[in-house]
């Protein structure tokens, strides 16, 4: 991103206008040299009467600018609120949400005094896609959503960014054991990426084993890289093993765009009270200040204030008698990172910041794969005769199917339970449908509309139906456990 002078602020609800306060005289008084142009966002404007918690006029500022340093906002809870954190990442194309994580210790108690560990987290796809629907009475649904141009994307920032900053190794975590199709996708852009770069080192973990790494052995790790609704968990695992989620700051970068934050949220419970804690929002500008080309008032910053730890002038969060030397506030805090601007850490390792890092990540179009049809799962509404899954099964084989397409099995809740499924399964009202064509011919959307007409016709409630599809003759759909 080419340096530049101006950028967004918003100072956010709760403790937001307290710690962007501190934040930005902290950075006035380094003589940063940025003009801030601010804008309203949250609470106040969702109730304004915009639903995604921003206006329009915000929109033209932040899309000028490029660069948005923004405070934790709060999101109303019922109604039709979006989150604006989810909405701002999406739309601005903000794919990578990059969370470093270090010990502080013996300033910051932590378990793990050589933790320094980089969360880069997938920031637009996966479960927080937000696509969900209410299909019968019993059963809800959210699509997870992973595309393979946006995995390549996050997984090559992580590459890069392990090399733009030293990096010995990065960690892919899934759960691809179990969502073959999804997480196995990203998975295999991993390993694809990996041989690019022969210079860092590469493992994979499943997600759930992984964050117990996280939480019990983070020295392991370098340069983690994961999907959405994993990297938001382990972050705040990370944040927590290393000392306080109120210490850690956050990257959203994008092509054009980046956004720049803390990790923790609008704490309203402590607001207006000047003992909200501001190095989260801190760490997050001086991320932003090395992405726009002032890494030497970054370095002046982050120095100082930990210099400020180091001298043990703590805000009550993490204040210990048995360690720290005075209990400050929000203000006093910003104060004491002022007076101590152009001094380094004694004990804490100062940082140093390359001027030249860049990043830049391109992803080439690859050509599409031979796509051929080969069924259809038609899922249906039904609850009738107790749930009798074979009385079900032997309706829609006599009398719901085409000569082109028959039941092949039909699932509950992903479980087998027809043709020979288990008495003992729990079934809801919500049935998956397989049709396939017994003498594998391939299928057309004509030959779809006219078994749904057929089911139509039995008085059956389909509600949603998925193609069944080979790509380049590999399955592209889950099979049934018992199928």
């Amino acid at each position: 991103m080419a340096k530049q002078d101006r950028i967004t602020v918003a100072h956010g609800d709760g403790i937001g206008p307290e710690i962007m306060d501190a934040t930005l005289r902290i950075m006035d008084a380094a003589e940063v040299g940025l003009t801030y142009d601010v804008i309203e966002i949250g609470e106040k404007v969702y109730k304004s009467g915009h639903e995604s918690g921003i206006s329009p006029e915000s929109w033209e500022t932040l899309r000028n600018n490029k660069v948005f340093l923004k405070a934790p906002i709060t999101t109303p809870q019922g109604g039709g609120f979006k989150s604006l954190n989810v909405t701002i990442r999406k739309s601005l194309g903000l794919y990578s949400n990059v969370r470093p994580f270090r010990a502080y210790t013996p300033y910051v108690p932590s378990h793990f005094p050589n933790m320094d560990v980089v969360i880069v987290r997938e920031n637009e796809e996966d479960l927080y896609a937000g696509i969900e629907h209410q299909q019968t009475s019993e059963v809800v649904q959210t699509i997870k959503l992973i595309s393979e141009p946006g995995s390549e994307k996050i997984v090559r920032y992580a590459f890069e960014y392990a090399r733009a900053y030293g990096r010995k190794k990065v960690t892919c975590m899934t759960k691809d054991n179990i969502m073959k199709h999804s997480d196995g996708l990203f998975h295999k852009v991993f390993n694809e990426v990996a041989k690019e770069y022969p210079d860092i080192a590469a493992d994979h973990w499943i997600i759930d084993i992984g964050s117990a790494v996280v939480a019990a052995r983070p020295e392991s790790l370098d340069v983690v890289v994961t999907l959405n609704l994993y990297g938001d968990v382990i972050s705040d695992i990370a944040a927590e093993v290393a000392g306080s989620v109120g210490m850690a700051g956050s990257s959203n970068i994008g092509m054009e765009h980046a956004m720049f934050e803390a990790i923790h949220g609008s704490a309203p419970d402590i607001a207006g009270q000047n003992i909200a804690n501001p190095s989260g929002l801190l760490n997050g500008a001086t991320m932003m200040l090395v992405q726009i080309g002032k890494a030497d008032k970054a370095e002046l910053i982050q120095n100082a204030w930990l210099k400020t730890l180091e001298d043990g002038i703590h805000t009550g969060d993490i204040y210990d008698p048995k360690i720290s030397v005075e209990r400050v506030g929000t203000k006093e805090f910003a104060d004491a990172v002022i007076e101590r601007l152009g001094q380094k850490p004694k004990k804490l390792k100062p940082v140093k910041y390359n001027e030249n890092v860049s990043i830049n990540v391109e992803v080439a179009e690859k050509p599409a794969k031979k796509k051929e049809m080969v069924g259809v799962d038609v899922f249906i509404d039904w609850r009738e005769g107790n749930r009798d899954a074979d009385a079900f099964g032997d309706k829609l084989s006599a009398e719901g199917a085409t000569d082109k397409l028959k039941v092949k099995v039909i699932s509950n809740r992903g479980v087998l339970v027809y043709p020979g499924g288990m008495p003992e399964t729990f079934k809801s009202d919500h049935w998956r449908v397989r049709y396939t064509n017994p003498n594998n011919e391939l299928v057309t959307n004509s030959d779809v509309l006219e078994l749904l007409q057929k089911i139509q016709d039995l008085g059956f409630d389909f509600i949603k139906t998925e193609h069944l599809y080979h790509f380049d003759g590999e399955r592209g759909y889950s099979l049934s456990q018992g199928e």
